[in-house]
């Protein structure tokens, strides 16, 4: 019996199944429920061969994770943007995207996305849970600055310690406002617990995995960049090479070359931010703590390379070696 390819377009309420031989005839194309009984079932009908592909969104990796633990067949992530970017028309549909996955796959062009396991979901869900709370922190502390600068206050030098809230009970200001910035120093407290319970739910969560732990006896690195790193990149030995753990991080440049021209035009817009930004802090952290990156640093400044040009190239070159002492120090545990 010949191979099928099947192109899955994903909706909460319903999945978009169609079904191509190995010569790219539609075989089906309909829409179905969303189970993995429902799909299988209509797929079946054709045969049993199968490799499929789904685009990468909300609930799509749980769909993925059901069909390949139940069908036996070969599941394949895509990259939604690149998938859009090959469409030859400007319509969408979903019996066209589904047809258009079906038949990516078919040819050997779909642009794959890694299917993290459902440990490394779950980690990465808490991890993006703690980035959340303490992007909501950021917030809170940025619209108590506005109220203080709106009343013209200025407190001490270091914001945020006990002197410093002891000065803001203390301040003068309008009676609306200081209530608000009360209520916005509860919501702080508040904020501040939670974040404590959540890093002390990550320390369980990683308490027997190999790779975080490797990761925690590295210089400049602590929980939350060792679970960050850990959780958006997932296992090091997926990617072929440094330069290619570094391009995913996004940090480094993009090539902007046409004809004789030969340019970079910054590092690549592509990647997870949280991941990037804790990439950087961690390159600042390393050019002060260790030898090495300090000497790095110093010979990009004399070359008069600007700070934030030489911190990009830290944090990529950092990304290389840490790819090489992840592959050579330990094996991996299946995950």
């Amino acid at each position: 019996m010949s191979k099928l390819y099947v192109g899955l377009d994903y909706h909460q309420s319903g999945v978009q199944v169609c079904v191509l031989d190995a010569k790219g005839r539609i075989l089906s194309n309909g829409t179905f429920a969303n189970e993995w009984q429902r799909i299988v079932e209509a797929v079946q009908r054709h045969g049993s061969d199968v490799e499929a592909a789904i685009e990468a969104c909300t609930g799509a990796a749980n769909l993925a994770d059901e069909l390949l633990q139940h069908s036996g067949w070969s599941v394949n992530l895509a990259h939604p943007g690149y998938v859009a970017r090959i469409k030859q028309s400007p319509d969408k549909t979903d019996f066209s995207d589904a047809r258009l996955l079906a038949d990516l796959v078919r040819v050997g062009y779909l642009p794959k996305v890694w299917l993290a396991p459902e440990s490394l979901r779950e980690l990465r869900r808490v991890v993006r849970y703690r980035q959340q709370l303490v992007n909501e922190r950021r917030s809170i502390k940025l619209r108590v600055s506005a109220l203080l600068r709106e009343a013209r206050l200025k407190g001490p030098d270091r914001p945020w310690t006990k002197a410093w809230l002891k000065w803001l009970e203390e301040a003068r200001l309008p009676a609306q406002s200081r209530w608000i910035a009360s209520r916005l120093v509860i919501k702080l407290t508040g904020l501040a617990e939670e974040i404590q319970l959540v890093e002390k739910r990550l320390e369980s969560l990683i308490a027997d995995d190999s790779t975080t732990q490797k990761l925690l006896e590295l210089d400049g690195i602590g929980l939350v960049t060792a679970v960050t790193l850990r959780a958006e990149i997932g296992v090091f030995n997926r990617f072929r090479t440094g330069k290619q753990l570094a391009r995913f991080c996004g940090v480094t440049p993009r090539n902007a070359s046409s004809g004789q021209r030969q340019a970079d035009a910054g590092l690549i817009r592509a990647g997870n931010r949280e991941l990037r930004r804790t990439v950087i802090q961690t390159a600042h952290r390393l050019m002060n703590l260790d030898d090495r990156w300090s000497r790095f640093k110093a010979q990009l400044q004399d070359r008069g390379k600007p700070y934030c040009v030489i911190v990009a190239a830290v944090s990529n070159r950092w990304l290389r070696w840490l790819y090489h002492q992840m592959q050579h120090s330990m094996t991996e545990l299946a995950v």
